[in-house]
């Protein structure tokens, strides 16, 4: 029997600000945070990940233009996408280990500051 690994999507959105849309397909939906810099590539990097509302499973697609005067108005590119394997998740952390073409390997997402801020961390191999 194969498993089906869940998904992620990374997309670069040209809104008020340029940022990174962090997804991971958990649990029927897509759970979401706004990365306001490139997500890490490199070992060691961490960045500000903030925690947004859930979105639909439909959207790890979507590339285009969101039209001026809705929510998130400007354009929205894939950066990288892939697979993930799930190692732990409590309340206020997430490992896992992506399979796309730029985010390769051990990431690590905890919060700190509240419940909607996050680091995004590349793992040490």
């Amino acid at each position: 029997m194969v498993k089906i690994l869940p998904r992620f999507v990374v997309q670069r959105h040209h809104a008020t600000h340029l940022h990174y849309d962090f997804r991971l397909e958990m649990n029927g939906v897509l759970k979401s945070w706004a990365v306001p810099k490139e997500p890490p590539t490199q070992p060691g990097v961490r960045r500000l990940a903030v925690m947004v509302e859930d979105h639909p499973i439909s959207y790890i697609d979507f590339e285009g233009i969101i039209p001026e005067g809705m929510y998130g108005a400007g354009k929205v590119e894939i950066w990288d996408k892939g697979a993930y394997t799930l190692k732990s998740r409590s309340a206020n952390k997430i490992e896992f280990k992506l399979y796309g073409e730029k985010m390769r390997g051990d990431y690590t997402l905890i919060m700190f500051k509240g419940d909607k801020n996050w680091l995004l961390i590349k793992r040490k191999a």
